[in-house]
């Protein structure tokens, strides 16, 4: 029912079955994706908020994904927690961290993640998008329109590091973007971009700060 068509490999005798291809259905069939990620931000708008970019590595490509999260009042006693393309238990996580250390009440917010394109993320990195995408839609204001996140969330609220991160941020410099938040600790050992800005952060709050437009 998506736009777009994922083919996996579940058993690879001679390569990794991390590898993914993307297809684009049309009339004459299944057309290859050159540019994924260029391909699934094409259709962002700017100024709108629960919106945010995150860089996930499949196998050894890296994929720039548009997190979007909805928070909005339950109408019920229950709070809904629904997660398209991310885990629901890692949601909760975040959810819980979000209320702990950062002190959004979400208690009684209904809180819908979507990963666009019909991807599923599995991976920690996305953490920190996720999070800054759910407190945007709480505070109903938008994220630059320019920055990548990219870490995982401690349950200390603390924005840990993640692998290749060198590919990740080269990733977002190609697709135009001028600013990536990523774990304070992932700065070391690398050189980094001087036509972009990377933000090592400690927490989820000084990622919030940053992140947020006026």
């Amino acid at each position: 029912h998506h736009h777009f068509r994922i083919l996996r490999a579940a058993k690879n005798r001679f390569g990794s079955t991390n590898e993914i291809g993307l297809f684009e259905m049309r009339d004459h069939g299944l057309i290859e994706v050159a540019n994924p990620s260029e391909i699934l931000l094409s259709e962002r708008h700017e100024g709108i908020s629960g919106s945010a970019i995150v860089c996930s590595m499949e196998g050894t490509r890296p994929l720039m994904v548009e997190i979007q999260a909805l928070v909005s009042r339950s109408s019920f006693g229950y709070p809904q927690r629904v997660a398209t393309g991310i885990d629901p238990k890692r949601l909760s996580i975040i959810i819980a961290v979000l209320e702990k250390r950062g002190g959004y009440d979400l208690s009684s917010e209904d809180i819908f993640i979507n990963v666009v394109g019909g991807l599923r993320l599995d991976e920690p990195s996305v953490d920190l998008g996720v999070g800054l995408a759910i407190v945007s839609s709480f505070l109903n204001r938008a994220l630059d329109f320019k920055t990548v996140a990219i870490g995982e969330i401690g349950l200390g609220g603390e924005v840990r590091p993640v692998n290749q991160i060198e590919r990740r941020v080269a990733e977002a410099r190609n697709l135009g973007f001028e600013r990536c938040l990523i774990a304070r600790s992932n700065l070391k050992g690398w050189k980094r971009p001087k036509d972009m800005e990377v933000v090592g952060v400690g927490g989820v709050e000084a990622a919030v700060e940053l992140a947020l437009t006026d």
